[in-house]
């Protein structure tokens, strides 16, 4: 029954983030006029790129027009030259107009999709400003872990990750860990991941974060390498957040499942010192 307790404990729900209200709303504001101007560039985009799809079928019949009447010269002896000089400029100049015409399209197709992107990535720059200043470094890691070259071989790209994370590099190696899950969602290297990522949130003090993983780890990955590490973080996550009792039982369930390993020697060490505290002192003897 307590072991049952300590797994719900580590897999406990984590709590939003707080953002002020007035400064919510005025970003809100600005984001939904950013929605409105993306919303009207889009649509004028659309129309100059219809322009121009119903201006290319016109060129293409005068390309096709001038084609003829080149091959066509030799053998219109027949006809005056003056007639013939004629109808070949007039075909010349519709072209030069039709080309004009697309140009100005083009141009004008790169302006709109100009504003457009500078448009969406402020708006995606306010959006995640509403999150708050971690959604902002989330959405940056990413980009840069988006730019990493990734192994095909499933251990090359759990080590890249944890190469990261011992780089310093948290929020990276947070995107790699959480990639292996989606990638690899039933492999055995997947518990590994999960206290990974555990350890990417106690490096940052996020204690209940780390919990969760940590959690995964213990119930749906026992038998993975990092378990008991796992029970041992967890500990001390408990410990940060003033939860003594559920420390201690984390050290006991260690020691219990894990008796033999490296980190159930540390529990022991810990528990023995927690006996030692809890003890009553001895009393005096009588004069």
């Amino acid at each position: 029954m307590r072991r049952l307790v300590l797994f719900a404990l580590l897999t406990a729900a984590v709590p939003g983030c707080f953002y002020p209200a007035d400064r919510g709303r005025a970003l809100e504001a600005k984001v939904d006029k950013l929605g409105t101007d993306n919303a009207r560039l889009s649509a004028e985009l659309k129309e100059a790129r219809d322009q121009l799809a119903a201006t290319q079928p016109k060129i293409d019949e005068k390309v096709a027009q001038v084609t003829q009447a080149l091959q066509s010269l030799d053998t219109a002896a027949r006809r005056k030259d003056a007639d013939i000089g004629v109808q070949f400029q007039k075909t010349v100049e519709d072209l030069a107009q039709l080309r004009g015409q697309v140009e100005t399209y083009l141009y004008k197709i790169g302006e709109l999709e100009a504003a457009l992107g500078k448009n969406t990535e402020e708006t995606n720059q306010r959006l995640l400003a509403l999150q708050g200043a971690e959604a902002v470094k989330e959405a940056e890691a990413k980009k840069k872990a988006e730019d990493l070259q990734r192994p095909a071989d499933k251990k090359d790209f759990l080590a890249l990750a944890q190469d990261k994370a011992k780089a310093g590099d948290v929020l990276v190696a947070r995107q790699l860990y959480n990639e292996f899950v989606k990638k690899w969602p039933k492999d055995a290297l997947v518990g590994e991941a999960h206290y990974g990522l555990g350890e990417t949130y106690f490096s940052e003090s996020k204690c209940r974060e780390a919990l969760f993983e940590y959690g995964k780890v213990v119930q749906d990955f026992a038998k993975t390498a990092s378990a008991p590490d796992a029970y041992l973080r967890s500990s001390d996550c408990f410990q940060k957040l003033k939860m003594k009792e559920e420390s201690k039982l984390a050290l006991e369930e260690l020691v219990k499942s894990y008796p033999k390993s490296d980190a159930a020697k540390t529990a022991k060490t810990k528990l023995a010192e927690l006996d030692k505290k809890a003890a009553p002192a001895p009393k005096k003897g009588k004069k």
